[in-house]
């Protein structure tokens, strides 16, 4: 187990103060991004099954990572599952039912954006589950995941790092801009409101969850560029994968018309060119 956390986010390891440009950023991305399509042809050639957990507060960069890491693999191999809050029926069940349906089979990969930990998280601060519920679950993680690992699923759990200056400025950003104020729930300003519980939650959540077989990954978030390249470099490092990607194929040549009419354009309906 871990050692206990201080009840604020702690201090990252020493990381360059120089700022990524976007050129610098994008040109580390896609070279990544092609390692990551490299790491997908294996774990499909090899039948390997893994999951990554993504938690951390809220806007600390988690979606940003996923979605970096997803848009240039195959949807059929690479999947993100982000569960809504539960049904009347999901509550009855065992707590963890819900999830076990969208772990991976041979040759997939499936990141949580949020995961299990919703209850030694928003769940604990905001009062959804009682005492009982809340240890019980702190008891039974680690034999739940301990049963992951030894089906053969290779678990990653990721927490995202994030200050409160830096939380903020991202809040008043997602205000500022509407394409981005969806993302901003009254969950998200009432955990705003309740910083220092939710710290103690992720300290206790770490003392019984950080375990050898699935331990937690820490990534300094205040910084979102750095932190996709950190978390997606350290993403595949854990597998030793060879390069399996197809090789450069030719197009065969079409086929001949052979007499074949096409419908005149006018019986069809066609989106009007706005642009």
């Amino acid at each position: 187990m871990s050692k206990a956390h201080d009840s604020t986010e702690p201090e990252a390891p020493a990381s360059s103060s120089k700022k990524l440009s976007t050129k610098e950023y994008e040109a580390e991305l896609a070279l990544l991004q092609i390692e990551l399509i490299k790491l997908q042809e294996w774990v499909k050639a090899k039948g390997i099954k893994m999951v990554a957990i993504f938690e951390g507060r809220d806007a600390a960069g988690k979606g940003g990572a996923i979605k970096r890491i997803t848009e240039c693999l195959n949807p059929r191999v690479c999947r993100v599952v982000a569960l809504g809050t539960p049904t009347e029926r999901e509550k009855t069940q065992w707590y963890f039912q819900r999830y076990v349906p969208h772990l991976p089979a041979a040759g997939e990969i499936v990141l949580f954006d949020r995961s299990w930990y919703n209850r030694a998280g928003v769940e604990r601060v905001m009062g959804f589950c009682t005492e009982q519920q809340y240890w019980e679950f702190l008891r039974t993680c680690p034999q739940f995941e301990g049963i992951l690992t030894r089906s053969g699923i290779l678990l990653v759990k990721y927490w995202f790092s994030v200050s409160g200056a830096e939380q903020e400025r991202r809040f008043r950003s997602r205000i500022d801009e509407p394409t981005k104020r969806w993302k901003l729930s009254p969950m998200d300003l009432e955990s705003r409101g309740r910083w220092v519980e939710y710290s103690k939650a992720k300290d206790q959540m770490f003392i019984h969850t950080d375990i050898p077989e699935a331990p937690w990954h820490v990534v300094d978030a205040d910084d979102k560029r750095r932190a996709r390249l950190n978390c997606i470099a350290h993403f595949l490092s854990l597998v030793d994968y060879k390069d399996l990607t197809p090789p450069v194929i030719e197009l065969p040549p079409r086929q001949p018309d052979s007499g074949y009419v096409r419908p005149p354009i006018t019986s069809m309906r066609w989106v009007p060119n706005r642009y």
